[in-house]
């Protein structure tokens, strides 16, 4: 999934999925194709179709753009077409669900609330365990 979108200042920015062994992202791009920012998730083994996300950062250098949001938008929009389930551990995730939740769900999202489960598995993968 690669989708080309317009951040704040107008330019061309493309937000594309990077499938990883143990931890996957959703990454922004500039048009020179310089990565300025990421959202990083862990699909849950247990379930199957839990995407936890856990960490999202844009380098501050392009702050002010609405980089942040678009990667969560996209992200929120793949999980949909993805069907699985969006686990908020990032407080950025957390807080855009919070707000936004009743529109996600309504265009057929599905979120829950992070369990000492969840934490733990993100805490494994960060250590590089399985």
């Amino acid at each position: 999934m690669t989708r080309t979108l317009t951040d704040k200042s107008g330019a061309t920015v493309e937000v594309t999925i990077e499938i990883g062994s143990q931890v996957s992202s959703y990454t922004v791009s500039l048009a020179d194709g310089s990565t300025v920012g990421r959202a990083d998730f862990v699909d849950s083994p247990r379930t199957g179709h839990d995407r936890i996300f856990f960490h999202t950062e844009v380098d501050e250098a392009f702050g002010g753009r609405g980089l942040a949001g678009l990667l969560v938008r996209e992200a929120l929009a793949d999980s949909i077409r993805r069907h699985v389930t969006v686990v908020p551990l990032c407080p950025v995730f957390a807080r855009h669900l919070k707000i936004h939740g009743s529109e996600f769900t309504a265009q057929g999202g599905v979120f829950r609330r992070p369990t000492p489960a969840d934490f733990a598995l993100v805490t494994r993968v960060a250590r590089g365990g399985a």
